[in-house]
């Protein structure tokens, strides 16, 4: 188990969270003594320490959000990968990174929320990003589309 949830060396924090749901990390419920039993995951004493301080039963990835934004109290303390990508499937990466950095600093108790990173409404800030990120065979046509309605598409429904 700790395999499918270990930060790999050179790893940005988010990708590693990223890679952390894809691999389950959401429907992993542990109390807080079988969360110190995994060790260190992140390489970081903060944020492992972090993911087995509360006693009751959480999933691993409202521990792993929870620990990085005590680790990482403001949001501009984390980087997404920085860079242009330069395939779709590598942008769509990029833009479920990006609603994992959203997700950190969510109010873990507001049951309204997202738990799926695919879940989460893209923000003006974060389609800004994305787009700034493209190579500018696509950037031209991803900054034109505009949203309708007051409500802004899920990376889901982007990528879809």
């Amino acid at each position: 188990m700790r395999k499918d949830f270990s930060h790999l060396p050179g790893e940005h924090i988010i990708t590693w969270l990223l890679h952390c749901w894809d691999n389950g990390a959401g429907s992993l419920e542990l109390e807080g003594r079988e969360a110190k039993q995994l060790g260190s995951l992140s390489r970081e004493g903060g944020i492992d320490k972090a993911i087995g301080k509360k006693a009751q039963a959480l999933s691993l990835w409202r521990r792993l959000l929870s620990s990085v934004r005590e680790r990482y109290p403001f949001s501009e303390d984390i980087v997404c990968q920085p860079g242009k990508w330069t395939t779709v499937e590598r942008g769509i990466q990029y833009l479920r990174e990006l609603a994992v950095r959203e997700m950190v600093y969510y109010d873990p108790d507001n049951a309204q929320l997202p738990t799926d990173p695919d879940e989460v409404q893209c923000t003006r800030p974060m389609w800004r990003k994305f787009v700034r990120s493209a190579p500018s065979s696509y950037a031209n046509s991803l900054a034109v589309i505009d949203w309708k309605s007051e409500e802004a598409p899920t990376v889901d429904e982007v990528a879809g």
